[in-house]
């Protein structure tokens, strides 16, 4: 069999000789046909499967921030968050260094998970967790909304990133406990333009990770007040923390 290089391959390989392109996770150099992951990396993807899971860890964490009457929320991650491992760096990279493709990339894959879900291919509306006005203009972008888009191209969704707005700037959730993040959350999120989710009957709430289910709770009930009672909200992550 011969192997044909392309004009892209070449051009690719020429600016690899002089900004190479490395795996996220472990930084080693990337062969000519891969993007972002190395094959070993990408094999090893701590996934969670949840998509398959109509309840699961995940979805448990978010519903016990969800109180009243409402409807049982879904809820699934492309991988488990593991801060001792390169993993990490996906959602690190798109955060807080811009990686968009990267995050794109990703995004891609979860999509591809929910289109072959039951439980989340009739989703026809895609809402990012927000970013305090001040935050996104210091970053230049809110990671939630590359996500979102992606997954709302993929399932020909409709995407709403103005149906919520952060009031206040919050903490950063990193080092706060259960309870401080609950707080820090209470309160923080309010309505926006929902026009784009009338007569829509699943919404997908996007974020990059899903950590005690304190922030992504908050949007759920705040989006559950414009919503009638037969709307499904569900959540759905890049990585989520195990637990």
């Amino acid at each position: 069999m011969i192997y044909r290089l392309t004009l892209l391959d070449m051009f690719r390989a020429l600016l690899d000789l002089i900004l190479p392109r490395v795996c996220v996770v472990c930084g080693k150099r990337l062969p000519l046909k891969r993007e972002h992951i190395c094959e070993a990396c990408l094999d090893d993807l701590p996934r969670t499967y949840y998509s398959k899971m109509p309840r699961n860890p995940m979805s448990a964490r978010l519903n016990s921030h969800i109180l009243g009457p409402v409807a049982y929320s879904q809820a699934t991650a492309l991988f488990f968050y593991r801060a001792s491992t390169g993993y990490r760096e996906i959602t690190k990279s798109l955060k807080y260094r811009g990686a968009h493709a990267t995050g794109r990339f990703f995004a891609g894959m979860l999509a591809a998970e929910l289109a072959a879900s039951p439980l989340y291919s009739d989703v026809d509306a895609v809402v990012p967790v927000p970013l305090h006005w001040s935050r996104k203009w210091s970053r230049g972008y809110n990671q939630a909304e590359v996500i979102g888009k992606e997954i709302a191209d993929a399932l020909g969704a409709t995407l709403s990133p103005d149906a919520l707005r952060r009031r206040r700037r919050t903490r950063t959730q990193t080092r706060l406990s259960i309870e401080g993040k609950a707080a820090n959350v209470s309160g923080a999120f309010t309505p926006g333009d929902v026009s784009g989710l009338s007569g829509k009957t699943h919404v997908l709430l996007v974020d990059d990770v899903f950590t005690t289910g304190a922030t992504a709770g908050a949007c759920v009930k705040t989006l559950r007040e414009s919503l009638p009672p037969v709307t499904r909200i569900s959540v759905a992550t890049l990585s989520c923390v195990e637990g």
